[in-house]
């Protein structure tokens, strides 16, 4: 089985937007960026913008498709297929749903620890690979 999972790019002034797992859930304390699951009635770009409305309050705007990739965490029956579009916020972030939020620039994102299945792109993204059209 596999369990689909969308996650935004968020860039302000040269920082992305991560949160932090509340202590207490799954994989506590790591960071991620924003997202979660893609319900059964719902287009990768429709969970998106429900999932950042939930976590942050806010409405988004989902641009392309940036990245993507498949984990199976080893306390998981299933694999993970995890999608990452760069997006746009319509205001201030507000924590609705996270131990902490931070922007982080992407020189410094690989000091934080990060959720095995996104630091790939981590390491690409503080390598510079991808950039947001602001």
């Amino acid at each position: 089985m596999m369990r689909v999972v969308v996650a935004a790019l968020i860039e302000r002034e040269g920082a992305l937007l991560v949160g932090q797992r509340r202590r207490g859930d799954k994989l506590a304390l790591k960071w991620e960026f924003p997202g979660g699951k893609v319900r059964p009635e719902e287009s990768l770009e429709q969970a998106l913008f429900r999932e950042l409305q939930e976590e942050l309050g806010v409405a988004a705007t989902v641009g392309p498709e940036i990245y993507r990739t498949r984990y199976r965490y080893s306390e998981h029956s299933h694999e993970l297929l995890l999608v990452f579009f760069a997006a746009t916020i319509d205001a201030d972030p507000h924590n609705l749903a996270f131990e902490q939020i931070c922007w982080v620039e992407r020189e410094r994102l690989q000091a934080y620890d990060f959720l095995p299945a996104d630091r790939e792109l981590v390491t690409r993204l503080a390598a510079g690979e991808w950039r947001a059209v602001s």
